[in-house]
């Protein structure tokens, strides 16, 4: 998914006439820190309520109070991961968009990022997930593929954590599957050498952690 896909349309921006007053009300309204800054269709930074809250007068223009982040905003056809990537980095509860001709297209909101993010992963959907630890020189997604889906499961999302430094054995590759019964997937990859570091289902798996997996399951149903 791109950026121009994920712009919420509901979300203002504010000018730099508008007044402290004005944007503290409006990022109640739609319960963000952090509303875009335009002139004239022109990105020009962030203003951030923790400053807004620090002007006494709320009658001044929120020009007063911006915090820049001049080179942090998207292009409309930049992927979600990297969007992610920006707004984690800097702790940003939006970000704005903008296109080719570098003019303000919209705002993109972090919590609808993080949703958008979990629907891409599948984390909404049933299913099992299970990690795999494998060596890096070892990882083949086709292979892994094949094995799953000799079980007639398929794998909804996949996400390969490289190992530490000096640590070619610990790398990890967290699958989501659509079954909760993944018996005969983890029978199946033990078969072929591959060492299951967790494992988690609605199903009840055997030689895995039970308490583990009721306590994810206690976070997911949150």
């Amino acid at each position: 998914m791109l950026a121009a896909e994920l712009i919420d349309p509901m979300l203002p921006a504010l000018k730099p006439t508008d007044t402290v007053e004005q944007a503290l009300d409006w990022m109640q309204e739609h319960r963000t820190g952090q509303l875009v800054l335009i002139d004239q269709g022109e990105y020009r930074g962030v203003v951030s309520e923790e400053l807004l809250m620090d002007i006494p007068d709320i009658d001044q223009p929120v020009s007063n109070a911006m915090r820049l982040f001049e080179q942090i905003y998207v292009y409309e056809d930049q992927h979600l991961y990297e969007i992610m990537s920006l707004i984690i980095q800097h702790r940003m509860d939006v970000i704005a968009v903008l296109n080719e001709g570098r003019e303000f297209s919209g705002t993109i909101s972090a919590n609808e990022l993080l949703k958008q993010f979990a629907q891409e992963l599948g984390v909404q959907e049933a299913g099992a997930i299970l990690i795999l630890n494998l060596n890096e020189r070892d990882y083949s997604m086709a292979e892994i593929s094949r094995l799953v889906e000799s079980n007639n499961v398929k794998i909804i999302s996949s996400y390969f954590s490289s190992a530490a430094y000096g640590m070619p054995d610990r790398s990890r590759l967290t699958l989501k599957l659509n079954r909760r019964d993944i018996t005969s997937v983890i029978s199946t990859f033990e078969r072929f050498g591959y060492h299951i570091e967790a494992a988690f289902a609605n199903a009840p798996v055997e030689s895995i952690d039970q308490e583990r997996l009721d306590s994810l399951l206690r976070y997911l149903n949150t």
